[in-house]
């Protein structure tokens, strides 16, 4: 039984010198194994920066390839959808912007019994690429616009300028800032009209209470005036009356009637006799 005890420790303590070298090994596994891990994250993040900063170079790219032209008159009758359609044909146009007429202009313009539809003064037009913008605003500026001959345009000559280094985003700070100006103006003067207003209501509202303090005021003078004359007539009434004089009532008599058989009676005429008889 000894020498068995005995064996078994040997094998433990043997076992157990042979393991702390494996878990030595495993732990330097490990180690090298975490190490890995954040560089293996870098790359990753690395990558997708770098396709991110791609993309972002790629759309930059195309913001400064793109070209803007400055169209000064629009002629009448001439819509967003037919201007595109005209210069389609000479380069891809991306965007397309017209500023319409004053609405005053357009109210007078109807009532004169001219055209009444909605009319534009000038216009922007992004082209895809600026070489063709500056190409196209070189050829086509002064030119007629062309077209069918019955068309309103026909006749009317193309106004075009290429805007060297202008982007659509400037155009459209512009637009924001002229609105946000627009709105503050009339916001001021929005302010002012109810200012009057509010002025002109007070000024008539003190207005009335003034001319109805002084109509009671007036009413108040005349009543006392009333009282005052009325008071003062009364001792006067008083002390000048005299003893009136006794008035006696009179009534008409009717006259009697005389007798018949008197003398004093009066006769008939003997003519009015016979009458009354009815001899003739």
């Amino acid at each position: 039984m000894k020498r068995k005890r005995a064996r078994a420790e040997d094998q433990d303590v043997a076992d157990q010198s042979v393991s702390e070298p494996d878990l030595e090994q495993s732990a330097a596994e490990e180690g090298e194994e975490d190490a890995e891990q954040p560089t293996q994250l870098a790359s990753t993040g690395h990558k997708k920066r770098s396709k991110l900063q791609k993309r972002l170079d790629k759309l930059k790219d195309t913001y400064d390839r793109k070209g803007v032209i400055y169209v000064s008159r629009i002629p009448p009758h001439l819509k967003p959808q037919k201007l595109r359609h005209m210069l389609s044909q000479y380069g891809e146009v991306n965007r397309l912007y017209l500023a319409p007429e004053d609405a005053s202009a357009r109210k007078r313009r109807k009532k004169q019994g001219k055209n009444s539809g909605k009319n534009f003064t000038e216009g922007w037009v992004e082209f895809d690429d600026k070489r063709v913008a500056k190409r196209v605003a070189e050829m086509l500026n002064g030119q007629p616009m062309g077209g069918k001959r019955r068309s309103a345009y026909h006749y009317d000559l193309w106004c075009l300028k290429y805007l060297s280094k202008f982007k659509w985003d400037h155009l459209t700070e512009e637009i924001a800032y002229q609105k946000a100006v627009r709105d503050q103006k009339l916001a001021t003067e929005i302010s002012a009209a109810k200012r009057e207003r509010d002025f002109y209501m007070s000024s008539v509202a003190k207005a009335k209470a003034t001319a109805a303090q002084k109509e009671r005021k007036l009413k108040k003078q005349l009543k006392e005036q009333d009282s005052s004359a009325a008071a003062g007539a009364a001792p006067a009434d008083t002390g000048s009356q005299a003893p009136k004089e006794r008035l006696l009532r009179t009534f008409g008599q009717k006259r009697a009637k005389i007798d018949p058989a008197s003398e004093q009676a009066p006769m008939l005429a003997p003519d009015v006799l016979a009458l009354i008889a009815g001899k003739k």
